[in-house]
């Protein structure tokens, strides 16, 4: 049976996208399993007035069912409305690495769907890339591919070292595949152990700018873009954490990202270890607690103000929808 992402109150990328890169700023792109996580978004977005895209992983999929996540996304439209603010929400399917998944994800209403085809030979992820959005553009969802590879580890996506998006590439993928918006390799990377020690956290804005060249006023995606809070990673460690040597995005490389074409910055890694500090301080200074409120509030409480602080300072994407 076919869902409709339009029944659900959910949008499609595309008017959110137009209206970033003109206004130089980035939607925030949110991974979320569970339902503290899905309270934290919105809660900082409808505070923030900020649209929002709600990704899932296959990961996601598998671990919290795929029914009860769209129930979930349904469940957020109403819940922003509830909060006094009517914000647009995409629901985007995060990583995709097959036709069979995107599909599926289109039929029970996703309303984006990323294919990530960068693993594979050029011409195949061309061939790829263009078969789901062929698909998905009968049902008006707009797709997001990749060019490029991506360091790190998050969920099922593994690679031991960046592959550097190539400029000459991106013009003729985009023409070819009919994609939306491009996922690029810049430096950016999965995890909360994107550098190591001594090595200066750099993203090469020159590649984005001359990606932008290349394809001017297209939209452009960035993966991997937490900065991991070493105040955060402080207080994992006080309380029993053994985070060494995590080291992050620098959040003023990304808001420069933000005011190009880069109008989706994807974050995770940094909302997993503000949940996990809250957590990890409840333990141990309750170590009687065990009713899973009490330790799951804290952590939802300390994502929302993390994730406030995403849209305002970091992707400027505060005040940018009409409620």
């Amino acid at each position: 049976m076919m869902i409709s992402y339009k029944d659900l109150g959910l949008v499609n990328s595309r008017e959110l996208f137009a209206k970033a890169i003109k206004g130089g700023y980035a939607i925030p792109a949110y991974n979320f399993n569970n339902m503290e996580q899905m309270q934290a978004i919105i809660g900082a977005c409808v505070e923030t007035k900020s649209p929002v895209i709600l990704q899932v992983s296959s990961g996601a999929r598998k671990y919290a069912n795929q029914t009860l996540l769209r129930y979930m996304a349904q469940g957020a439209v109403a819940y922003a409305k509830e909060l006094g603010c009517a914000i647009p929400i995409v629901l985007h399917l995060d990583h995709g690495d097959s036709f069979e998944l995107c599909k599926n994800c289109i039929e029970y209403g996703f309303s984006s769907v990323m294919i990530d085809g960068s693993h594979l030979p050029y011409e195949e992820n061309i061939a790829l890339t263009r078969r789901v959005v062929e698909y998905a553009h009968k049902h008006d969802v707009t797709v997001e591919g990749e060019l490029g590879v991506l360091a790190g580890i998050e969920d099922d996506v593994k690679a031991e070292a960046h592959i550097y998006t190539q400029p000459d590439q991106v013009e003729d993928f985009v023409k070819r595949t009919g994609v939306d918006s491009l996922a690029i390799s810049i430096g950016t990377s999965h995890g909360a152990y994107k550098f190591k020690p001594g090595q200066k956290p750099q993203i090469r804005l020159d590649i984005l700018t001359e990606i932008e060249k290349r394809i001017p006023g297209f939209p452009i995606v960035l993966h991997g873009s937490s900065s991991v809070p070493q105040d955060i990673v402080a207080q994992i460690n006080k309380y029993g954490g053994k985070l060494k040597d995590s080291i992050g995005i620098p959040e003023e490389q990304l808001r420069q990202a933000a005011r190009s074409a880069v109008c989706k910055i994807n974050i995770d890694s940094d909302g997993r270890l503000a949940m996990t500090a809250a957590v990890r301080k409840v333990f141990v200074e309750h170590p009687e607690e065990f009713d899973p409120r009490k330790y799951l509030g804290p952590a939802r409480d300390m994502l929302k103000e993390l994730y406030k602080h995403k849209i305002v300072h970091v992707l400027g994407s505060d005040n940018k929808a009409s409620c």
